[in-house]
């Protein structure tokens, strides 16, 4: 009897989890379009190391251009690319690639967002 209700609890927990982080599902470009700066990563939820961020991207007429990019003490501005909606999830264009990064969505309000990258890495935005 004792490992019945074990087993229920365990599996309980499991599906409680499972639907704890599950991604929100994507309809249309206009759910993400406008200025959003990239506060900060971590490669999982959980993770408390965080790793700051300067970048802001710029969603607008089916293009994201990113600005502001630090490198090697400078900063750049990518070219504008194009991004779309498939499958409920936000494909973004590589430059001078005709590869997709993919992000789900994990969280969003009118002020933040967090996006989740295909290799598992979390992106926390404020809108701008």
């Amino acid at each position: 009897m004792k490992k019945t209700h074990i087993s229920a609890l365990l599996l309980s927990l499991s599906l409680f989890t499972a639907t704890a982080s599950a991604d929100i599902e994507l309809k249309a470009k206009e759910e993400i379009q406008g200025t959003w700066k990239l506060q900060h990563t971590t490669n999982s939820l959980t993770d408390k190391q965080t790793v700051t961020r300067e970048d802001t991207w710029v969603f607008k007429d089916g293009k994201v251009t990113i600005l502001h990019i630090p490198r090697e003490g400078k900063y750049y501005d990518q070219p504008p690319v194009n991004y779309e909606i498939e499958d409920g999830k936000l494909k973004i264009a590589l430059v001078g690639n005709s590869r997709f990064d993919v992000f789900s969505l994990v969280e969003k309000n009118d002020q933040t967002m967090t996006l989740k990258g295909k290799f598992g890495g979390y992106y926390y935005f404020n809108k701008k």
